[in-house]
């Protein structure tokens, strides 16, 4: 196996973090690894704006109070299909009921779930945020180069010992991290990142979700053999 692919297969996302400060060359280096993704034209789709210190703190209490006074979500797209077929909703209620399972929440308690996911909101405690953006007028296929350049900026932190957590919740309350981080009428809030050293002894990091064999999502044609 190289390491490239060792790195893959080694990455999860974590919801766990060290306090440890990340220095600001290392997150340099991570966001040069994720422009260096194939990109149509070479638009080069989407910003990072990587938060750390008292900005995080003061954009984490934004959503929170946001969540907390039942403000309205006002995502500017959608991030799953509406509706849900059932195939996906029951890998997304796997993945739910793994994630509750290791952190010892119920089934019937609800208020200990919603916890669990206000702490998108925090950044799950990672020392380092990422809020990204696109330009709204961006089509489809530029979001794909977007996704391009988030496993490259997952990939890179992989490969410096750090750890990541992709935080779709975020674009919920995207206005929300709008406002608080002035941005222009450019830039759509598309996601999170959560950054930072692992912590081994968080219960949560021990979930690894299942991916689907090779043969339920792929073919080959004009082989001798199957891989």
């Amino acid at each position: 196996m190289s390491d490239t692919e060792a790195l893959l297969l080694h990455r999860r996302s974590v919801r766990g973090f060290l306090p440890d400060a990340v220095p600001v060359a290392d997150l340099g280096r991570i966001l040069r690894v994720a422009r260096a993704a194939p990109s149509g034209a070479n638009l080069q789709p989407g910003r990072f704006h990587v938060l750390t210190g008292a900005p995080l703190a003061a954009l984490a209490g934004a959503l929170e109070g946001a969540v907390r006074d039942g403000r309205p979500e006002v995502a500017q797209y959608s991030y799953f299909p509406q509706p849900m077929p059932a195939d996906l909703k029951a890998k997304q209620r796997a993945a739910g009921f793994a994630l509750y399972q290791a952190l010892g929440i119920g089934r019937r308690d609800i208020a200990a779930r919603r916890a669990q996911f206000t702490a998108n909101y925090r950044f799950f405690g990672a020392p380092v945020g990422i809020v990204v953006t696109i330009h709204p007028e961006m089509g489809k296929g530029c979001f794909m180069d977007l996704g391009m350049a988030l496993m490259g900026l997952m990939t890179g932190a992989e490969a410096l010992g750090y750890a990541t957590c992709g935080i779709g919740a975020l674009a919920n309350h995207g206005d929300v991290a709008h406002g608080q981080l002035g941005l222009g009428a450019d830039e759509m809030v598309v996601c999170g990142i959560a950054l930072g050293r692992a912590d081994p002894q968080a219960a949560v990091n021990t979930v690894r979700t299942e991916r689907d064999p090779l043969d339920s999502y792929a073919t080959f044609s004009g082989f001798d053999q199957t891989p």
